[in-house]
């Protein structure tokens, strides 16, 4: 096996071999920004509200959200959960100006099972709106045939307290 070296006559070749690249290689970057993008996209919907309730169907559109609402979650035993901590009805709102800063304004969600009777939801939101919150709201899942929003529940109108 022969071969032969093309050294350009000078016998510097290797003069012209390494010469600094003026440019940047960003492939590597967006490969990695894509895999770090892909994970985020995973992992965001994990961060929500661990407790686990059947929600109901609704084709109403999703509201706009601009603050991080408190979440009231009812299960269909009836025990009562804010955020993802277990509490009594008595001690909901005195929990819920704790974290609100006594904000009368802070948006609350509440989020009944379907399959709990409508009484349970409305005394916990007759309870909360007494307790001086303005903006309560009843959480839904989005039928298949709604247009999708931003979020993956859907709020009915606020509610101004139990009726009677």
């Amino acid at each position: 096996m022969a071969f032969s070296m093309n050294t350009g006559g000078r016998g510097g070749g290797r003069r012209n071999r390494y010469r600094p690249l003026a440019e940047i290689n960003v492939t590597p970057m967006v490969d990695v920004m894509l895999v770090l993008l892909i994970i985020f996209m995973v992992t965001a919907p994990l961060m929500t509200s661990g407790v686990s309730v059947d929600l109901p169907k609704t084709s109403a559109q999703p509201l706009n959200s601009d603050s991080e609402p408190l979440t009231v979650s009812i299960k269909a035993d009836g025990s009562i959960f804010l955020q993802d901590q277990a509490t009594e009805v008595g001690d909901l709102v005195a929990k819920l100006q704790g974290i609100a800063q006594n904000n009368p304004d802070r948006r609350i969600f509440v989020r009944g099972d379907k399959d709990l009777a409508y009484g349970r939801i409305m005394e916990v939101m007759g309870t909360i709106t007494q307790g001086g919150f303005t903006k309560v709201a009843l959480l839904a899942e989005q039928t298949a045939g709604a247009p999708a929003g931003p979020s993956s529940g859907a709020a009915a109108k606020p509610a101004s307290g139990p009726r009677r």
